[in-house]
């Protein structure tokens, strides 16, 4: 397991409280293979905070992500995310992510906590970059983080596939890849 982390808030130039996820400054993206490449995505609508602590080892995150929002760039691929056979929107329009804990192994920065997607609450680790925190144009503070992580869409019920001819492979891998970059302003 990993050490607890012993830095201060105002050793990474944060003031402790709650900071808003800016979504027109921040990405949530994905990848998934499909056939033979990876295809990727991003959603558009969501919303969130940081919980900054004066521990920062103490600190929460919370994010919604609206699953009506997937772009990956073609219409009836998103509306076939959307619908009943992966996401199914009408019964589950939203995923959440809710933090259990902060770590730190060696030199990477670790965020555990879990991830909802269709009513499926499963762990998820997401190793952290935090890139900086400073006065923007227009008298606010924001900070910056790097995301990434992985996880199995089938621990989230999500099974649809298609076997290819040959019975090797099938259109969707299993694994999919998260990438966030957030932008986060002082409250």
């Amino acid at each position: 397991m990993g050490a607890t982390m012993s830095v201060t808030a105002a050793e990474l130039g944060l003031t402790a409280g709650t900071w808003n996820i800016d979504p027109s400054h921040s990405e949530v993206t994905f990848s998934i293979r499909h056939l033979m490449s990876k295809v990727r995505g991003s959603f558009t609508e969501f919303s969130g905070a940081i919980e900054i602590a004066e521990d920062v080892a103490a600190s929460t995150a919370t994010a919604e992500i609206q699953l009506k929002s997937i772009d990956t760039r073609n219409a009836d691929r998103d509306n076939h995310v959307r619908s009943a056979d992966i996401l199914d929107i009408e019964n589950h329009p939203a995923m959440t992510f809710q933090t259990k804990s902060v770590r730190v192994e060696g030199d990477t920065n670790l965020v555990d906590g879990e991830l909802t997607i269709k009513g499926v609450s499963q762990p998820i680790t997401l190793e952290v970059e935090f890139n900086g925190v400073g006065e923007d144009p227009w008298g606010g503070t924001r900070a910056g983080f790097t995301a990434t992580g992985s996880i199995n869409r089938k621990d989230y019920g999500i099974e649809f596939n298609v076997p290819l001819p040959g019975g090797q492979k099938a259109l969707l891998g299993d694994k999919v890849d998260i990438q966030l970059e957030i932008q986060a302003v002082r409250a």
